[in-house]
């Protein structure tokens, strides 16, 4: 059995400025933490894999495309691979996200 606990897993570098925890790293798949504190927003970027978020606290604005939502605790958001998307904290409060990739993607994610 292996486990892994965000909060003892360092931060990882990221262009997006944003608190970022790897929990997971195999050919399967990529699981990251990200923490974004209120007015805290990722930059548009496209990923060459199809991507999820589970929002585990808070809510956040998901931008997907030309779509904008606002999800609350407890929800799953799919993206597409190679689509713009970014998430963005309009709220006062902490939100946390789950974001899985599958498969771990081999080329890098393009930032726009």
């Amino acid at each position: 059995m292996i486990s892994t606990n965000f909060k003892v897993e360092n931060p990882v570098q990221n262009p997006h400025g944003v608190d970022v925890r790897q929990l997971y790293n195999h050919d399967s798949a990529q699981v990251m933490h990200i923490t974004l504190q209120p007015g805290e927003t990722l930059k548009p970027h496209k990923t060459p894999v199809d991507v999820f978020f589970y929002i585990l606290e808070g809510s956040t604005t998901v931008h997907i495309g030309d779509e904008s939502h606002v999800f609350e605790r407890d929800s799953l958001i799919e993206s597409p691979a190679n689509i713009v998307h970014y998430l963005s904290n309009e709220s006062q409060s902490v939100t946390r996200i789950l974001v899985t990739k599958a498969p771990r993607p081999t080329n890098p994610t393009k930032v726009l």
